[in-house]
This record gives C-alpha cells, structure tokens and sequence, in this order.
C-alpha cells in the first residue's frame, strides 16, 4: 500500500459523510424526474419503464479510493469530489432504443432550458454497435466504442455550476440491462479471467443488440398499425 493511502481514505470518508444527505436528496430529485412524468408519456404508454438509484456503499467506496490510491492517483479531501463522481447514481430503463430520444430531450430541457441542473461534462454514449454510434450521433450525444461491448449512456450532473455533488444519470434498455448485471457480476471488482466466460459475455452482447433492435422494429410496426 501507498503510504499515506490509509490516512487518505478516512479523509476522504470524512468528506463523504458530510455532504451525503444532500448528495442522497439529488439523487431523489433526479429519480423523481422520472418517474411518474406526465412529459414522458406517450399515447398513454410510460417511456420509461422503470428507475434504480442508489448512494455509494461505504464499504464499496472504500475499495474505489484503495484501488485508485494504490494504482497512484493522487486522491485528497480537497479534491474527493471531483475525483469520485459516481456517489449517486440513477439508472433509467427503457422497454424501446427509440425512447431514448424523448429521454435526451427531457434532461436537456432540465439543464439548458429550466437550468435546474448543470452538466459537468458532455454526456456519453459507451456502445460497440455502429449502427447505435450513428444513432446517438444524430441526437447529439458523442458515442464511444467500448473493447467490453457496455452500452449505456451516461449524463453527469450537479444541481448548480459551484455545487461539488454530482449524480450520474445512465439511460439503458431493458435488454442492456441485462447485459450489463451480467458483465458486473463477472467483472467487479475483479475483471474475470476466463476466456470462455469472456468470449460469451460478448456472444451476449450481440444478442442483446439484436434483440434491442428487433424490439423496435416491432414498435415500429405496431405504430404504424395504429394510425
């Protein structure tokens, strides 16, 4: 271990523990956006299917900060907060990719329009599918190829530009749902070694963007049934 790195940690845990109310009452906030919102409804059908969030477990944030102390990121009271921006976090689900649009446009109302949050960074979109890159090109969201096959987009906010809190949005299908509680079971803490479980995580992967896809086909269809 770092010397020091023990002594860094409790620092660190010091500073958590007093800002975690308020960064738990953002993360309520941001969920609340969510859910229930008269704005993502359509034709009657909730876009979103559901929400998760959560607070960073202190256990949990204690092995983040070891790990990244003893890789040698320099991590201190002063600088926690920008160093660690995923303490809280909220998860929204979509049964439709398509979705997604209506989803982007609702945050960015929140931030550019209503200036109710502050994004602290350009949102992302971790995909390994070109036809998703080009998708969320057209919405303006930058894509980013990930070697793992995640995908997953992901805003970070605050509540204003000062604020050091931040809340990690990450907008997803159902289907990349599933994916990605599989690819963390396997992979944390510890990446897995395995090459077959490796070479089937990304079998996976494929499936999953297929029947993504096929999903919104069948929406398509259907919608247009309905006209």
């Amino acid at each position: 271990m770092i010397e020091g790195a023990n002594e860094a940690i409790e620092s660190c845990l010091s500073a958590f523990r007093t800002k975690k109310h308020a960064i738990d009452a953002f993360r309520a906030s941001v969920e609340l956006l969510f859910t229930n919102n008269p704005e993502l409804q359509h034709k009657g059908r909730q876009i979103v299917h559901s929400t998760k969030s959560r607070i960073k477990d202190k256990n949990h944030l204690s092995e983040k900060l070891y790990r990244k102390i003893n890789a040698g990121r320099k991590i201190t009271e002063d600088n926690f907060f920008s160093e660690i921006t995923d303490l809280a976090g909220v998860r929204v689900l979509l049964l439709y990719q398509e979705d997604f649009a209506i989803v982007n446009r609702i945050i960015r109302n929140k931030i550019e329009a209503d200036g109710d949050w502050f994004l602290a960074e350009p949102p992302m979109a971790y995909t390994w599918d070109p036809e998703s890159t080009a998708f969320f090109k057209n919405h303006g969201v930058d894509p980013k190829i990930k070697e793992s096959s995640y995908t997953s987009v992901h805003y970070l906010v605050r509540p204003h530009e000062k604020s050091p809190i931040h809340c990690e949005i990450q907008v997803r299908t159902l289907f990349e749902e599933i994916w990605g509680e599989v690819d963390h079971h396997l992979n944390y803490p510890a990446k897995c070694e395995n090459p077959a479980l490796t070479e089937q995580i990304k079998v996976l992967s494929k499936i999953v963007g297929a029947g993504s896809r096929l999903l919104d086909s069948i929406y398509r269809v259907d919608e247009d049934d309905r006209k």
